[in-house]
């Protein structure tokens, strides 16, 4: 694991945004895991500003993302798939086609589950999953006593998550109380994992997750048996780490962070 410490939140963005872009233009088939949330909304600008500015092109990209609330359909503004195209689908010049959300709505989850889960395999895996952290150390919805073995799947939401996510159903009686989510085992298959962490309120869960030791009660702490997880945070969310000096000198000296260490 790679801890990255930036100065502030955009600057953060930015290097996760170049990680990705640089990782695209090395392999145009690039297969992309996605995630949602505030965090990931100055990624997601910052690559469709790539687009447009630099000609960044997505078309032969596929995308998957990490999860869906269920009970919702890609059309409901509240919805993951909704949120993916008004960030960045509909931005850049991606194959809608190949842009894949677990399905809120199916009739048989169960399916749908086993469904996505061939399809990531059939596709030949995730060459690049971006990750959020939840408050309580999620990954997806990898809620607390999630199997580090888990599979795609539909998690029950606990009431800190609803009450995180209230604001974008106007309260946390109205968010769904289920959703689809990649499992822990489904992530750490990823071929690298990269996880963006911002803010003063994330730091006791950043320092738990990244230097704590490994529990399913706190699911992101799996990403520490991964090979290749690289976790870029800013200042505020680093600030209760314990190994900030080797992090940044990491940053400073190995050569395959010298061209993104430039402004």
């Amino acid at each position: 694991m790679e801890i990255i410490i930036r100065p502030n939140a955009a600057a953060a963005a930015e290097l996760a945004a170049r990680i990705i872009a640089k990782e695209l233009q090395a392999n145009p088939h690039l297969v992309l895991g996605l995630a949602t949330g505030r965090t990931m909304e100055s990624v997601y600008r910052l690559l469709v500003e790539q687009h447009r500015r630099e000609h960044r092109d997505f078309s032969l990209c596929r995308t998957f993302n990490l999860d869906e609330y269920v009970g919702l359909s890609g059309d409901d503004p509240r919805s993951y798939r909704h949120y993916m195209n008004r960030h960045l689908f509909d931005q850049v010049n991606i194959d809608l086609r190949n842009t894949h959300l677990p399905d809120g709505r199916a009739a048989d989850l169960d399916a749908e589950c086993a469904r996505y889960e061939q399809l990531i395999a059939k596709t030949g895996g995730i060459d690049l999953q971006l990750l959020g952290l939840g408050q309580a150390g999620h990954i997806g919805f990898n809620e607390p006593l999630s199997a580090l073995k888990s599979r795609t799947r539909v998690k029950a939401l606990t009431p800190a998550t609803l009450a995180q996510n209230a604001a974008f159903f106007g309260g946390a009686d109205q968010v769904p109380r289920r959703a689809i989510t990649m499992g822990v085992g489904t992530i750490l298959e990823g071929r690298r994992c990269l996880l963006l962490a911002t803010g003063e309120a994330k730091a006791d869960i950043v320092a738990r997750a990244v230097e704590g030791p490994i529990t399913s009660m706190i699911s992101a702490t799996a990403l520490q048996l991964h090979s290749r997880c690289t976790v870029v945070v800013d200042e505020a969310a680093a600030s209760r780490l314990q190994g900030t000096e080797y992090y940044r000198w990491i940053f400073a000296h190995e050569p395959e962070w010298a061209e993104f260490a430039q402004p």
